[in-house]
């Protein structure tokens, strides 16, 4: 793992996202082709749109997939995933050369099989991740699964993770908030090649210093990016403000 603290969150996804763009056009030189896991929520707003500004992609050659979506929330809700990244990605963007939503509005066992088809076909060039208040990655939550090999799963959301989406405005109250959704694996995420994890904010500092300063666990299940060797995480002065070792 590689840690690089900026001043600001505004700091943060630029420079996250110069590094994102860099890596989809060597990808790109050396392949023809590369496959991309966008992240979303609030911590990713500065990167996807840095990342949209960048010149010299060639975006009908990345194909994209996403970590999570929250299971019977229709597409048109504002904490919709698929919503977000069309909103704020796609039709921003020249056409992909595809795009894999997660639909959570169909039968869900049957839509994490449709997608680990297509993804053990496509092997991931970049993962671009955040981390959640409780330390999640993805919608894995402690205590999280790291011995599946299936590439996606249906999750059961705790308190804490659905609070964050309350205190972020996707919802009103924590019981509009889903109980489940599919979501990516942990071990489908560590198989990317390149991750870039934008962690802003000091509501972050807490999960920050638990997966970066203690033992890998599934408790804290963003501290399996330490073993990463290509793992890139980008932290403002907040949510790098608990952190022993600043210089680490």
């Amino acid at each position: 793992m590689n840690i690089v603290i900026q001043k600001s969150k505004s700091s943060l996804g630029k420079e996250a996202g110069k590094m994102a763009a860099n890596i989809l056009r060597q990808t790109i030189q050396q392949k023809g082709s590369a496959n991309i896991i966008l992240a979303t929520g609030s911590s990713q707003f500065e990167t996807l749109n840095q990342l949209i500004i960048e010149s010299g992609i060639d975006w009908g050659k990345v194909m994209m997939f996403h970590l999570d979506e929250y299971i019977n929330l229709p597409i048109e809700h504002k904490a919709s995933f698929r919503k977000y990244l069309q909103d704020r990605f796609i039709s921003r963007v020249s056409p992909l050369k595809s795009v894999n939503f997660i639909n959570g509005e169909t039968q869900p066992e049957q839509e994490c099989k449709r997608l680990a088809e297509i993804i053990k076909k496509n092997p991931i060039d970049l993962a671009l991740v955040g981390i959640g208040e409780n330390g999640h990655l993805a919608f894995n939550d402690p205590p999280a699964d790291f011995e599946t090999n299936d590439p996606y799963i249906i999750a059961n959301l705790d308190h804490t993770c659905r609070q964050q989406q309350v205190n972020e405005k996707w919802f009103g109250s924590i019981e509009e908030v889903p109980l489940r959704a599919i979501s990516m694996s942990i071990k489908q995420v560590m198989k990317s090649k390149y991750i870039i994890c934008s962690v802003p904010g000091l509501r972050k500092a807490q999960a920050v210093k638990d997966s970066l300063e203690g033992p890998v666990t599934n408790m804290h299940p963003a501290s399996i990016l330490q073993s990463h060797s290509n793992c890139y995480l980008f932290l403002d002065n907040d949510s790098a403000s608990l952190l022993s070792n600043k210089e680490k």
